[in-house]
């Protein structure tokens, strides 16, 4: 089980990073064709915010360590704020404008956590395979 969701820790980040970049192309939909798209850019964003939980899941069922548990963490809270962000679209509109610089932070996030945990995954293979010789 360990293994398994080391394994799927990195395919379900890479898998939301592609979502996140999916989701960019939707508002611009919204922005290029027609505003009444925007409403797939919404319900498409609180569907792809179900990767922050598992990934949390897979962090730690996977014994992956605090960095790849902290970074879904992170995920959550930032997808927390991009509701916050058009929320304030009326009366704060300079913060509100934060929203697309916070979704590429999210996506920039998830590539580093698909990475490390490619890094990770990776490492074990190594060590599972023993010591490997040294330079003479």
């Amino acid at each position: 089980m360990v293994a398994l969701a080391r394994s799927a820790y990195s395919w379900v980040a890479w898998l939301f990073a592609a979502a996140a970049v999916v989701q960019v192309f939707l508002a611009g939909l919204g922005v290029f064709d027609d505003p009444g798209r925007f409403a797939t850019h919404r319900e498409f964003g609180y569907l792809i915010g179900w990767f922050t939980l598992v990934l949390l899941v897979l962090a730690v069922v996977g014994r992956l360590g605090r960095l790849l548990i902290a970074l879904p963490v992170l995920l959550g809270v930032l997808f927390a704020l991009q509701s916050v962000f058009v929320l304030l679209r009326e009366s704060a509109p300079f913060i509100a404008a934060l929203h697309p610089v916070n979704g590429f932070l999210i996506i920039l996030v998830t590539v580093v956590a698909a990475r490390e945990a490619r890094r990770v995954v990776s490492g074990d293979a190594r060590d599972a395979d023993g010591p490997r010789a040294g330079p003479a």
